[in-house]
């Protein structure tokens, strides 16, 4: 299969803003997110997203079809739940490029499409002044969780070697609903993060 990928900012979104929806609904059902999502969220969701400076969408096309999408913006366009770990730890949020979903149809994992959805976002961080890292979050489950399926791989070793570390003071708390639950229920996000042109970590929080 021949994919392509492209970054689109924000006069494009509107072509890909409901496959987005749709995608998070589908692929966030699974483990570890288990999202019981509904495209009235989505819609509010995603209209914040499209309204932030700065904010781009990646998306993989198989032909006409939109098969996957990743979303990157500066931290402050994104809920301050994900900002708080980060002003408690005495980093500068304005420093930081934020990697919101990565969300691909499983027929298409494994064909290094990942790997394009970090490249293009690492490509727009680059491109906003006074950026210095990128960071993007993953839910902390408990390793005896029912759901938890007996072949899941976690993705850090994929993380590590795109030259991130995770960061074990940034933990950020974030509600949704599970799938067969009623209500929302706050669960902990743990983020990772990599400075751009290297340097030391804590350098946003130095300078």
């Amino acid at each position: 299969m021949t994919i392509r990928i492209e970054t689109l900012t924000q006069d494009k979104f509107s072509t890909v803003l409901p496959a987005l929806a749709r995608l998070r609904i589908e692929v966030f059902r699974d483990w570890p997110y288990l999202y019981d999502g509904s495209l009235a969220y989505e819609q509010t969701y995603l209209d914040k997203f499209a309204a932030t400076v700065g904010s781009v969408i990646v998306a993989a096309h198989d032909g006409e079809a939109i098969v996957g999408c990743a979303t990157a913006a500066p931290l402050l366009g994104h809920e301050p739940e994900f900002a708080e770990p980060f002003l408690k730890a005495e980093y500068d949020p304005t420093r930081i490029f934020y990697f919101g979903e990565s969300v691909l149809r499983a027929p298409y994992r494994r064909r290094g499409i990942g790997h394009a959805f970090f490249d293009h976002r690492e490509a727009a961080a680059r491109q906003v002044a006074g950026v210095t890292h990128t960071a993007f979050c993953g839910v902390l489950r408990p390793a005896d969780h029912t759901a938890k399926p007996a072949d899941y791989v976690p993705l850090d070793g994929f993380w590590l070697k795109r030259g991130y570390s995770k960061v074990p003071e940034l933990v950020a708390q974030y509600a949704w609903t599970d799938v067969g639950d009623t209500a929302k229920s706050s669960k902990p996000m743990q983020f990772w993060m990599r400075a751009l042109a290297g340097g030391d970590l804590r350098e946003a929080a130095q300078q």
